[in-house]
């Protein structure tokens, strides 16, 4: 099994998944055997990002709208995720 990091993209247009910002979720670590799956897992827990009116209909499974990074152990000492969203 692999480790994936999965984010919006970081230039997204004006109206994208993640406006407005609540009842969103903004990132994943997930393991899974590939990027397909773990792509495929978030999709199943996503909350209002996921709209089948809009454009981007399911934004974790597309790569114009979510990056998908396989996690390493390689690398300096980071914080691999810190996400807080305040009202």
């Amino acid at each position: 099994m692999k480790l994936f990091l999965l984010r919006p993209q970081a230039d997204l247009p004006i109206k994208n998944p993640w406006e407005p910002w609540y009842d969103k979720c903004f990132g994943f670590v997930i393991r899974a055997e590939n990027e397909s799956e773990a792509r495929q897992m978030a999709d199943i827990e996503a909350m209002h990002e996921n709209n089948e009116r809009k454009e981007s209909g399911h934004p974790w499974l597309d790569p114009v709208w979510s990056m998908c990074t396989e996690l390493t152990a390689d690398g300096e000492r980071d914080i691999i995720i810190y996400d807080i969203r305040m009202a």
